[in-house]
């Protein structure tokens, strides 16, 4: 399988975390890409020209984390990141929305610093810095359990994302159970081997 990948994107991360708990990461062939210059090769699997995109041993082009993620958990014979059909399920897909949308907001409000900050950009970045704290609130009302599922997965990522990039804006002392739930993950071989550098 081939990945293209952007080291310091959290929704690749998220994928390499799921790879490395399936025990397929030397499955995966890494493409170094900026989806931002839109390469060729990228567009021919991806008409989108965003990383992740996965192309299967068969050749099929496969994108968006989520849908990545999910497919990842077919392979191989490990303990499934996603549930069966039911609450536990919903639970995970719903807290993996949670920390995708912290994502979403944390990659937009980054897309937009090095641009003119005119009011309209000011008040975006708040708006997306405000849901980035509520969705904190709600993890630290109830953190995740272990790296068990894909919910766990992606909040894991989108809180090493805001350690990455919004540094300057520490989350931890105000969320202590969601910080020391972060610190133990943190130390799993799926999340310390796929850090940005």
């Amino acid at each position: 399988m081939q990945l293209f990948y952007s080291a310091t994107s959290p929704y690749v991360r998220k994928v390499m975390v799921c790879a490395l708990l399936r025990g397929l990461d030397d499955r995966i062939e890494r493409v170094n890409t900026n989806p931002h210059l839109s390469p060729p090769e990228l567009l021919a699997q991806n008409p989108l020209s965003k990383v992740p995109c996965l192309v299967t041993v068969e050749g099929l082009p496969v994108y968006d984390s989520r849908v990545i993620c999910e497919y990842l958990d077919g392979l191989g014979t490990a303990h499934p990141l996603f549930p069966e059909p039911g609450p536990e399920r919903t639970g995970a897909l719903v807290m993996q929305a949670l920390g995708d949308g912290i994502m979403d907001a944390a990659v937009a409000r980054r897309m937009q610093q090095p641009l003119p900050q005119d009011e309209g950009r000011r008040d975006f970045s708040g708006r997306a810095r405000a849901a980035v704290a509520r969705a904190l609130e709600v993890l630290e009302a109830a953190p995740p359990q272990g790296l068990r599922d894909i919910g766990a997965v992606a909040v894991a990522c989108a809180l090493g994302y805001l350690d990455l990039r919004f540094a300057d804006e520490p989350w931890r002392e105000a969320h202590p159970k969601l910080a020391a739930w972060f610190a133990e993950v943190s130390q799993h071989a799926a999340l310390t081997g796929t850090t940005p550098a």
